[in-house]
């Protein structure tokens, strides 16, 4: 397997934790400094530590009936970056349902994520969480 393809798999085996809200076990592919940057100025926006996602994602994830699913549509790597297609899927506890699509683009280093851009639909971020 190239690395290429490892890298691929680790942004994979990312999002099936991920959409499995096991997020101990995805947290876990992330370096000690990596860092999260979602696009916008909704409540969600800016950049984010690994421990600044990690309680960002519980936080959304407590919120949800049964977590947030993403699905892979398509991914594209070269060198240490992955870009992924993706379209994710949940519905929250006050009954809203989110339901995005987004360009992601990881960077993998030595096995791990190092920085993740995650370029999506920032009014139905804000439609659907700005008063969950």
């Amino acid at each position: 397997m190239s690395n290429i393809d490892d890298n691929k798999a680790v942004v994979a085996k990312f999002w099936e934790h991920f959409s499995n809200s096991d997020f101990d076990a995805a947290l876990a592919l992330m370096s000690d400094d990596a860092t999260w940057w979602i696009a916008g100025t909704t409540d969600i926006s800016g950049t984010y530590s690994k421990q600044e996602f990690e309680a960002l994602a519980k936080g959304i994830g407590e919120n949800t009936v049964d977590g947030i699913e993403v699905k892979l549509l398509r991914l594209t790597a070269e060198d240490d970056r992955v870009a992924a297609e993706a379209e994710s899927n949940g519905e929250l506890k006050n009954g809203k349902v989110y339901n995005n699509f987004y360009h992601l683009q990881h960077v993998v280093r030595d096995g791990r994520l190092t920085e993740i851009k995650e370029y999506l639909d920032t009014q139905h971020v804000q439609d659907v969480f700005g008063n969950a």
